[in-house]
């Protein structure tokens, strides 16, 4: 066996165990924390504590807003927030993001209406959210797609024309800072995260709504407790949406070290992209001046013509050397078999993005020598492209909508 051949021609694999795509970006002193988990048990306050009031305090204070609140996943998050705005009709959203931002509408008996994305990025564009907008619009919903922040600003002169609110499933992008400066958090009506495990700020699940809108927060607080005020009188149906004290005293434990966590992260980002820097045909998501991208997923970018292979066919290659990978988000959700009669015009940017993005692993706790190693096997697959295509047939089944 050679190892200047890709595995699929006979070489040796350069990774001769498979790295995971992701994993909680966890510190590695548990020593109090799980002195704190102790406590919490032997309390038996387990839900609507005092680690859960600290915890919104503190997550305001460093992402610079009026209010946040806590709730057990984005996704109820989500859902909360277009609840209490009360009002049905359609949310134009982008087709390229994770199929819980469409749910959240379908769940409060609202329409997605999907527009493009931007030709030269992953966010939703302002002019096609301007143009899937319409009397029946109550809301845009943009999207941090992979945790780089959309032009929130435009879409919210959007919104802000048509006289609807601009919402932000900002799931990935905890750390994320816009180009002026400002971390992401503070814009439009709110702006949603999730804390899962994969995210690059975890509380083992959950998730966090900001906002500086204060009736918003108030009854969002009230949305999560079944629409409960206290006086067991429901104001609106709500859900049960409440973040557990265990998770929260996590969220609280990993804040301290959240920054070098992320730092880490970025410098394996700027890894890969020195070391693939002229490989032919892979692209790196683009981030705005002066903005900070979480890479929640670094997903490259596949140019056939120039790589010599397409995304489906690297994705083969890439698995037979121990690399795992994970195509977001392939397929679109109007594509998908729940959302086949949503309402969308035509969407090439988001067609040509979805057949040719492509994850690769991405993690704090990542060693240099493992991004190396990757790096060497991209660079060893597009040397040899044209004998690898002839030795993968791409097949439909190839492409997968995993999410993690």
């Amino acid at each position: 066996m050679s190892v200047d051949k890709p595995v699929l021609l006979g070489g040796s694999p350069l990774l001769t165990e498979t790295p995971p795509l992701a994993r909680p970006p966890l510190l590695r002193e548990h020593g109090d924390l799980l002195a704190v988990f102790g406590e919490i048990v032997a309390g038996g306050t387990l839900t609507k504590g005092g680690h859960l009031a600290a915890l919104e305090a503190e997550l305001a204070e460093f992402l610079g807003v009026a209010h946040t609140v806590a709730v057990s996943s984005c996704t109820s998050g989500l859902m909360l927030l277009m609840r209490v705005l009360g009002a049905g009709g359609e949310v134009v959203m982008p087709s390229f993001t994770f199929m819980a931002s469409a749910h959240a509408a379908r769940w409060n008996g609202l329409r997605p209406v999907f527009a493009d994305i931007d030709p030269g990025g992953f966010g939703l564009s302002a002019a096609a959210a301007a143009q899937a907008t319409g009397d029946r619009t109550v809301a845009i919903l943009g999207v941090h797609v992979f945790g780089t922040p959309c032009d929130a600003d435009a879409l919210a002169e959007v919104a802000a024309a048509r006289g609807v609110p601009l919402l932000l499933d900002a799931a990935p992008a905890f750390g994320a800072v816009y180009p002026d400066g400002t971390r992401v958090g503070g814009k439009g009506l709110a702006e949603v995260f999730s804390l899962s495990p994969t995210k690059p700020f975890t509380a083992g699940e959950g998730g966090i709504v900001t906002t500086s809108d204060e009736s918003l927060a108030r009854e969002l607080r009230i949305a999560r407790e079944y629409g409960n005020p206290g006086s067991f009188d429901s104001l609106f149906v709500g859900l049960n949406a409440r973040m557990p004290e265990l998770s929260a005293a996590l969220a609280r434990h990993q804040l301290p070290g959240f920054p070098d966590l992320l730092a880490r992260r970025l410098a394996l980002v700027q890894r890969y992209r020195a070391a693939l820097a002229d490989v032919p045909g892979i692209e790196f998501p683009r981030v705005p001046p002066g903005a900070t991208s979480t890479h929640k997923d670094l997903s490259l970018t596949v140019d056939p013509a120039l790589f010599g292979i397409e995304r489906d066919t690297l994705v083969v290659a890439l698995r037979a050397e121990n690399v795992p990978t994970r195509n977001y988000f392939d397929p679109p959700v109007h594509r998908q078999t729940a959302y086949r009669e949503a309402v969308s015009g035509p969407l090439p940017n988001t067609e040509a993005r979805a057949s040719a993005v492509f994850a690769v692993p991405l993690y704090s706790g990542m060693t240099d020598d493992v991004v190396d190693r990757i790096c060497a096997v991209i660079r060893r697959v597009q040397a040899h492209a044209d004998s690898v295509a002839q030795a993968v047939r791409p097949t439909p089944q190839m492409r997968s909508v995993e999410h993690v």
